[in-house]
């Protein structure tokens, strides 16, 4: 009897679903558990502790335990991590991820609203719209980690899904947003649930008839070459990388192979880009909600020869002097944000690539962006 009243009084007193109740209710996007602190909740940008007593090993075992099922419990166990997704009906999706610190759990999980987002809603350049009705080629969102680049393409996905009749082929790790059938049909393949591997389901992608291709992340040697090879033989492909500007984005595909592929890889490259978005999602003047910040490169021929010789370091003064061509850089992106109000001079600073021209941007025109709908 003594030993039953000892564990009622260790159990957590809020289950996992209440967290991510009292997460959504709060508007945060992300929601942390780790042992030594209570429950945080990333909201509008800042962590904040939820109301509940600090976390315990134990509590996070047991947490845990509520939202993965055996499958993905013993590859936690046997990896020390897992990327997984969890449903709660009526509230919301949530992409999470769970990892050993300290030989204790900790677990990160993110917010994934239930309805897609609509492209027109995010507050995106109008050039999005124009990189949806693309026949082929590679289009790239990239950014930080919570810079809204799944949210970004799920809107190109709707877009395309509302406007056009395709086939489309997704392979994510976790899958994130559900889209319906709409004019097109959409095949979404969760690594780990319906493929082995991102390289397993990307050797295969080609024999299952897509028109557009969407790779939750370029993570490796093999799922780059394999997007550009799919990209320069009729598809479009969408796909994302953790860099924080366009030059960046093509450094970082170039420097994956060695010396001797190089030069083939400048070539694919160029003949497929279409474009790189880089995004970063920034905070209001007022700290009550956030907006996006885009940096567009269009694969003009100019970009297209530059890539191909190997000058990504002349890029940027492209991406500076083509707005007639859609083009944007962070920097000037950041000064319009500034000038409509949207956020501080300082927040602009911080986030900023040159301080020179961002400098120059608050004072200049560029294209807008709006708020961010998430």
């Amino acid at each position: 009897m003594e030993g039953k009243e000892k564990l009622q009084e260790e159990k957590y007193p809020a289950s996992m679903d209440d967290l991510l109740k009292d997460t959504v209710a709060r508007e945060g996007s992300d929601m942390h558990l780790t042992a030594g602190v209570p429950p945080k909740a990333r909201v509008h940008g800042e962590l904040v502790d939820l109301d509940y007593p600090m976390l315990t090993p134990d509590h996070l075992e047991d947490l845990i335990k509520q939202v993965v099922n055996s499958f993905e419990l013993e590859k936690l166990n046997e990896d020390w991590e897992l990327d997984f997704s969890y449903s709660l009906r009526g509230v919301a999706r949530f992409r999470g991820n769970a990892m050993y610190q300290r030989n204790t759990l900790s677990v990160a999980l993110r917010v994934v609203p239930y309805e897609v987002p609509q492209l027109e809603d995010l507050g995106l350049p109008k050039v999005m719209e124009t990189l949806c009705t693309l026949a082929r080629g590679l289009v790239l969102v990239t950014g930080p980690t919570g810079s809204g680049k799944s949210t970004t393409l799920a809107g190109m996905l709707d877009w395309i899904n509302r406007h056009r009749k395709e086939s489309i082929v997704t392979i994510e790790d976790p899958v994130e947003f559900l889209h319906r059938h709409k004019q097109s049909v959409i095949r979404q393949r969760e690594v780990g649930i319906d493929t082995k591997s991102f390289p397993a389901a990307l050797r295969h992608v080609l024999r299952q008839d897509p028109d557009i291709i969407l790779i939750g992340e370029m993570r490796d040697l093999e799922s780059i070459a394999i997007a550009l090879s799919a990209a320069e033989t009729g598809h479009l492909v969408f796909s994302t990388l953790h860099t924080q500007t366009a030059p960046l984005t093509i450094s970082r595909i170039i420097d994956v192979f060695n010396e001797e592929r190089r030069d083939q890889i400048r070539k694919q490259l160029a003949n497929s880009l279409q474009a790189v978005v880089s995004q970063q999602i920034l905070p209001t003047r007022d700290i009550m909600s956030r907006v996006v910040a885009a940096e567009v490169m269009i694969s003009t021929p100019s970009v297209r020869n530059m890539i191909r010789e190997g000058k990504e370091h002349q890029l940027y003064s492209v991406i500076q002097t083509s707005q007639a061509h859609n083009m944007q850089t962070m920097d000037h992106a950041l000064g319009g944000l500034v000038r409509s109000g949207k956020i501080s001079r300082e927040t602009a600073l911080e986030h900023c690539i040159e301080l020179e021209e961002v400098e120059r941007a608050m004072q200049s025109g560029g294209m807008s962006s709006g708020s961010w709908k998430f």
